[in-house]
């Protein structure tokens, strides 16, 4: 191309140019107006990021000199002369939210997620932000989430759409301190304990947990409900509708109702390799033949506190508490596999609360708001001693009514999460529009007991040698 060419349309350049500038100077003006005032200051706060990191990468030493000279920097020195080293620092995209922004940066050779993690103090005071975590996010990628308010201080609420989930073990409960979505698995998960000072949450989480899933048939529902005497009472009696038994602080009413749960446990195994042709069912995964049953257990210290006495009605008593222990153990022990999810919900998770031979089995406890740190060890673990950020003692202000710590999945320590309200109307409606699913699972195993079983493919025997 020559000069003659380039000054022909390099007019014609600059409006494209121009054009295109206009075309984003717009965009970014727009979605600026459009945005509330939090994301206008996470906005603000992404451009201020952007434009400061190549310095601010560098005072940092999370930039490498490049001593080999580029092509055209080989072309164009003089003869004789070296082109200078270059300093790199890792490129950078943000993306803006309510709460703060994300920021995608790419690795170099010695600046990796390690030096990243390094300096996140640094970087969060340089970027105005209160938290900076830093993860991978693929090969030579890594993610920083800036939160410059603190999303447990935000309430939230959730309004259900009425919708069944694509996978029900897979359960939303809420946002954590980086405002990122916290999932629980629930898949091969037999129990669940949830603990917390009264009025902070416990039943708000169960109550949003109930909401997510009633829409699905591949879902049942039992609650016992220790703080009420019938069904009609207390709040759960908006959502009975969706439950296919309920029982109260009656401890012979409970206890019946634990027999027939390890009956149906039983009979389930029993019949699975059968019905499913596995012998675990979330090998397949749940259906509306053969659901996950969620089993609730709310003020659960009211079916299994010991009784002292000598009179009559307080060995009773004692002998049905033992006997609902027992069951609750079966159940969490060996429900797993068949496809049953147990939620144990108490103020205090101590021993005399729930058994230690149950809450010792269960593999995920969460914990409200407790007013001593040895509530806190029982709902969570020895463990909560090495994180004293995360300890639920601290959640006792107002502010934090709604906010669980809990352990995190696969990584060292805990997270606290904030957990949405449901409104106690939308609540009531969803479990009137989906009470046709309800069902009661021990009709569904002898209606899927009447197929034709079956047939398990087996494996071909290897041949000799191999």
């Amino acid at each position: 191309m020559t000069p003659e060419t380039i000054t022909h349309y390099a007019p014609l350049l600059m409006a494209l140019g121009l054009v295109v500038f206009l075309v984003l100077g717009i965009r970014i003006a727009v979605r600026y107006v459009r945005a509330d005032t939090e994301l206008r200051a996470s906005i603000r706060q992404a451009a201020r990021i952007r434009r400061r990191w190549p310095r601010v990468a560098k005072m940092l030493g999370l930039s490498v000199l490049d001593k080999t000279p580029t092509l055209m920097a080989s072309m164009t020195a003089k003869d004789g002369q070296v082109p200078k080293p270059r300093e790199l620092t890792p490129k950078i995209s943000t993306v803006p939210d309510q709460f703060g922004v994300i920021v995608h940066a790419n690795c170099l050779p010695t600046v990796g997620l390690e030096d990243f993690k390094n300096k996140a103090a640094y970087l969060a005071d340089d970027w105005g932000c209160t938290r900076l975590s830093v993860r991978q996010n693929g090969p030579g990628k890594v993610i920083m989430r800036a939160v410059r308010s603190d999303p447990l201080i935000v309430p939230t609420s959730f309004i259900p759409t009425g919708r069944p989930l694509d996978d029900v073990s897979i359960w939303d409960l809420g946002v954590d301190e980086y405002a990122e979505l916290v999932r629980l698995r629930v898949s091969n998960v037999p129990g669940i304990t949830v603990a917390g000072l009264p009025g902070y949450g416990k039943t708000s989480l169960i109550n949003a947990i109930v909401c997510r899933l009633a829409p699905s048939d591949a879902v049942q529902f039992v609650v016992l409900d220790g703080k009420v005497s019938s069904a009609s009472q207390g709040d759960y009696a908006d959502m009975v509708k969706r439950f296919f038994a309920f029982a109260g602080d009656d401890l012979a009413e409970a206890n019946q109702l634990l027999q027939r749960l390890d009956a149906l446990r039983r009979d389930r195994l029993d019949a699975i390799q059968r019905v499913l042709g596995v012998t675990n069912m979330w090998h397949v995964g749940p259906s509306p033949e053969w659901p996950m049953i969620v089993v609730i257990i709310d003020e659960a210290h009211t079916y299994f506190r010991d009784r002292k006495g000598n009179d009559p009605k307080t060995k009773a008593l004692a002998a049905l508490a033992a006997e609902n222990a027992r069951l609750v153990e079966e159940l969490v022990k060996k429900g797993r596999s068949v496809g049953m999810v147990t939620i144990l919900a108490t103020q205090k998770a101590t021993g005399d609360a729930i058994p230690t031979f149950i809450r010792d089995i269960c593999p995920v406890g969460l914990s409200f708001a407790q007013k001593t740190a040895e509530a806190s060890v029982a709902a969570l673990g020895e463990d909560i001693r090495n994180f004293p950020d995360a300890n639920p003692v601290l959640l006792q202000d107002p502010g934090y009514v709604g906010v669980a710590a809990m352990v995190t999945d696969g990584q060292p320590g805990f997270m606290r999460v904030r957990m949405p309200e449901v409104d106690p109307y939308y609540a009531a409606q969803i479990a009137a529009d989906t009470a046709h699913l309800t069902a009661d699972p021990m009709d569904l195993l002898r209606k899927a007991l009447t197929a034709p079983p079956v047939m398990v493919k087996k494996r071909p025997r290897p041949r000799d040698g191999r």
